[in-house]
Formats: C-alpha cells, sequence, structure tokens
C-alpha cells in the first residue's frame, strides 16, 4: 500500500507518524521521531481523520518533505 493511499483514503485509518524515537528537537519545537509538536502529539488520539491529515502534512514540511499527491 503506497503512504498517498493511507493519507488520501477516506475509509483507511490514519496512521500515526510515530516511530518510537521519542526525543524532543533541542529547541523543543517537535519530536526528532516523528516530526510532530507537543500539541500534535496531545491532540493526536482526539484528531479526526481530516486533523490528522492536517497533522501528518505540518510533519512532513516541518521534516523537509513532499507531500503526497493530494494532500497539499
Amino acid at each position: 500500500m503506497s503512504a498517498s493511499g493511507q493519507f488520501l483514503s477516506k475509509t483507511e485509518a490514519v496512521p500515526s507518524p510515530c516511530i518510537s524515537v521519542c526525543r524532543m528537537a533541542l529547541d523543543g519545537s517537535h519530536c526528532e521521531g516523528c516530526f510532530r509538536t507537543l500539541d500534535d502529539i496531545r491532540h493526536w488520539s482526539k484528531a479526526g481523520s481530516e486533523e490528522r491529515r492536517t497533522i501528518w502534512s505540518a510533519a512532513l514540511r516541518r521534516a523537509g518533505l513532499m507531500l503526497p499527491e493530494g494532500l497539499e
């Protein structure tokens, strides 16, 4: 399954970006493993699919990675 399928599918659950490397950047801006902010991490469990896609988009941007087509 492609990563973009996970992001764009309305029926598939949006997976967590956590890779079990839980360490905050020295400036405290984001996790060095998943690139989420503390607020992103706190909100993840209660977030719906659209909000999770928004969190993923911001994390990918922080990581300097391209977004899957259609997620921009």
